[in-house]
């Protein structure tokens, strides 16, 4: 009986707090070890590009893609980094119950796991390759959890140990900026067009073939990268919270790609507007600065309403509507 006591939780009066079993509390302690001695294996030993620049730590390196303002470093494109660990904390606060509902055993496949994320790191400090390093911690988040406490656990933090990876600058993105410019300018022309603005396209430069018209360039910060990566994480966080399936997930996540290039052409458009109604300078000007607003204004209405879509119970909905339209017919035929 008194070994059993030793492992309950008991209520302290005092503090009027659950007091921890000496076995929990040596778990606690173990794991908080474990946490620290990976922290300093990323912060000493992270990182092998450019040490000189920044230093050794891998979350440096990362921090600096994400405050950087310079070309060389994507400019903002990544600034949105600061923000997934907070997402991922907010899921984890949201999943809190199945956490602890779910049954914990020691599994082995776990260390596996915890093996692979650790010689992902050795490769990416060998080949001076930081993304792959904090691919190894990313993995190794997820790992950890995998080998105390098991399948069932591990399952539940799949979606927040890979939502991390928003956190790792993707340059490799870059590659599709130039299409997305053109894209960009293609599609607002024609929208320009569309609404009565005589516009022309050269390159990715827009201008109006009216006497004293306006004439502004798709930059590569208008290519829509930097929405194209907010986008797919908040597509990603809205999809996993509100859709039923794991095909409408990926369906709705998949569609954060067109949602930036929609929401990208809305902005290039309403530009050439305020330029055609106001002047080219208000327009390239003020209105530019703050037009990214419009960008995902018009991508998170189009993705509530995929998502509502994607939702609707048709099958229901078609019962709804035969019941409405087809059952007067029928008692009026009788």
């Amino acid at each position: 009986m008194e070994a059993n006591t030793a492992t309950m939780k008991v209520w302290n009066e005092r503090w009027h707090l659950a007091s921890l079993s000496s076995t929990e509390m040596i778990h606690i302690g173990l794991f908080s070890v474990i946490i620290g001695l990976v922290y300093l294996l990323f912060h000493l030993q992270g990182n092998t590009t450019q040490v000189e620049v920044y230093s050794h730590s891998a979350f440096s390196w990362m921090r600096t893609y994400w405050d950087s303002e310079a070309n060389l470093h994507g400019g903002a494109d990544y600034s949105h980094g600061y923000l997934i660990p907070f997402v991922v904390l907010g899921v984890l606060w949201l999943r809190r119950h199945d956490l602890a509902a779910a049954p914990k055993a020691v599994c082995k496949w776990g260390l596996a796991v915890v093996v692979l994320a650790l010689l992902l790191h050795w490769l990416g400090a060998k080949a001076q390759q930081t993304r792959i390093s904090l691919l190894g911690l990313m993995l190794f988040a997820w790992g950890l959890p995998f080998y105390l406490h098991g399948w069932q656990v591990a399952k539940i933090l799949i979606f927040p140990c890979a939502y991390l990876i928003f956190c790792i600058p993707l340059n490799f993105l870059d590659q599709v900026s130039h299409p997305l410019r053109m894209f960009a300018a293609w599609a607002s022309v024609g929208i320009l067009n569309g609404l009565g603005i005589e516009a022309e396209r050269s390159g990715s430069a827009i201008y109006s073939t009216a006497a004293g018209g306006f004439n502004f360039d798709v930059a590569d910060p208008c290519s829509g990268i930097r929405s194209l990566l907010a986008m797919a994480a908040l597509t990603a966080v809205y999809a996993y919270l509100t859709q039923k399936t794991f095909i409408k997930k990926w369906i709705l996540f998949i569609c954060a790609l067109p949602l930036a290039v929609i929401g990208n052409m809305a902005r290039v458009a309403t530009i050439g507007l305020v330029a055609q109604a106001f002047g080219e300078e208000l327009a390239v000007t003020l209105y530019h600065d703050y037009s990214g607003f419009v960008v995902f204004g018009v991508a998170i209405v189009c993705m509530v309403g995929i998502g509502s879509l994607l939702n609707k119970n048709y099958k229901e909905a078609w019962h709804q509507w035969k019941l409405a339209n087809l059952s007067p017919i029928s008692s009026s035929s009788a």
